[in-house]
């Protein structure tokens, strides 16, 4: 098989980048998803918030996913359930299987990743105790609860304050649980302010900050965990730990970004966020691949995702048409004072900069974003590293830059 564009991935990032490259004048686009369904991670995620800059309207995740796949389906799309990619060349020629039409070669002239990210697991931590039933991600249970409609427990303790987790406990609690806890090893919480409040402080769901769960207990079944307080250093601190009697511990420890296609491809990945190297335009370090979403890093706003997804879907069809950028050679966009993550890494003098990064350590005072070189300094009321700050750079700014942009977060 033959495309302009092969998209690898339908969630958000997916179907948007699909949809702008078939806008773009792309002629055989192929949406490739490994599921049975268009949607990715949408179709479980039945809480609203969804779509309120893209759209301006505050959807749940599968009415965002229908409106999405229904603007696809318009177009010359085609989509490829079922299929799942095993490998993909630095040539552009992905390598699929399916039931239907078994393996397949699809030679492209421009591929988006789109694969999104995965969770953290138990392994990933090192929890010391037993192995019983009832250790699962969020996500997990997730999906158990909101497709397969089974309780994964009736007293849960929370690990980790990721949203999911969060958005977990709140459901767990709806669904007639007894949530024992939320518990974070960092002295902040991991997931959005408004997850804080609407899934925790409206249900009296207790979050303790700076503790961690040391021992899972139990043979067959979760009986209990172990909890302690941690230092500053993340160490639990002696005498501090207690037990606290559950059935079920759900891990919100964070998500990774699904790049397995990607490092065999040869693509650069960078460590910050564990994606790939990409510029404004999301071209990876390969020619003609370009990636999006949650596979480069992960973000906190479906809008972002879909921001991303955009920009690499309309630029992927215009390098399948052959479009020759006339641009000068990049320059690397590096983190400065209190960035710990920064997206995109490198400009290329393409497009409108749109920076995304989060802070080193939480500033709940104003701040200033400082971008160098053009100079600019861009305030904003606060810095956390649990929620995404999100600068537009115009093209005309940069048009002088000849080294690195340094970016960095100080106090106002």
């Amino acid at each position: 098989m033959d495309a302009d564009v092969s998209v690898i991935g339908s969630g958000p990032a997916g179907l948007t980048a699909a949809l702008h490259a078939a806008r773009n004048g792309a002629r055989e686009v192929v949406l490739i998803e490994r599921e049975e369904e268009l949607g990715g991670i949408l179709k479980q995620c039945i809480h609203n918030g969804f779509g309120l800059e893209q759209f301006k309207k505050d959807y749940t995740g599968p009415e965002y996913a229908e409106r999405l796949i229904g603007e696809v389906c318009r177009t010359n799309v085609r989509c490829l359930l079922n299929t799942m990619v095993t490998e993909l060349a630095p040539d552009r020629t992905l390598m699929a299987v399916s039931p239907e039409h078994g393996v397949m070669e699809i030679r492209s002239k421009s591929v988006v990743l789109a694969m999104g990210c995965r969770e953290r697991a138990r392994g990933s931590i090192g929890i010391p105790g037993t192995r019983p039933a009832g250790v699962y991600t969020a996500g997990v249970a997730q999906r158990l609860v909101n497709i397969d409609g089974y309780l994964p427990g009736r007293n849960v303790v929370v690990l980790g304050s990721g949203d999911i987790g969060l958005i977990m406990a709140r459901r767990l609690t709806l669904e007639g649980a007894q949530v024992e806890g939320v518990y974070e090893i960092m002295g902040y919480p991991g997931g959005l302010k408004r997850n804080i409040v609407q899934c925790l402080n409206d249900f009296d769901i207790p979050l303790h900050l700076s503790h961690t769960v040391t021992e899972v207990q139990g043979r067959e079944r979760v009986e209990g965990v172990i909890v302690a307080r941690v230092d500053d250093g993340m160490r639990p601190v002696a005498g501090s730990e207690r037990f606290i009697g559950c059935d079920t511990l759900l891990l919100s420890v964070g998500l990774i970004p699904e790049n397995e296609l990607s490092k065999g491809a040869g693509v650069e990945l960078d460590m910050g966020t564990r994606g790939p190297i990409t510029t404004e335009t999301m071209a990876t370090s390969l020619p003609g691949i370009f990636s999006c979403g949650n596979v480069s890093t992960v973000f906190d706003l479906v809008d972002y995702v879909a921001q991303t997804g955009a920009s690499a879907g309309r630029h992927a069809a215009r390098a399948a048409a052959g479009a020759r950028e006339a641009v000068r050679s990049s320059v690397e966009i590096v983190a400065g004072e209190n960035v710990r993550v920064l997206f995109p890494q490198a400009y290329s003098f393409a497009d409108d900069l749109v920076l995304f990064l989060r802070s080193t350590e939480p500033i709940e005072r104003p701040v200033r974003v400082g971008i160098s070189p053009p100079g600019l300094r861009l305030k904003r009321p606060y810095a956390r590293p649990n929620e995404m700050i999100r600068v537009k750079v115009p093209k005309e700014k940069l048009v002088g830059a000849t080294g690195p942009i340094e970016v960095r977060i100080t106090e106002a």
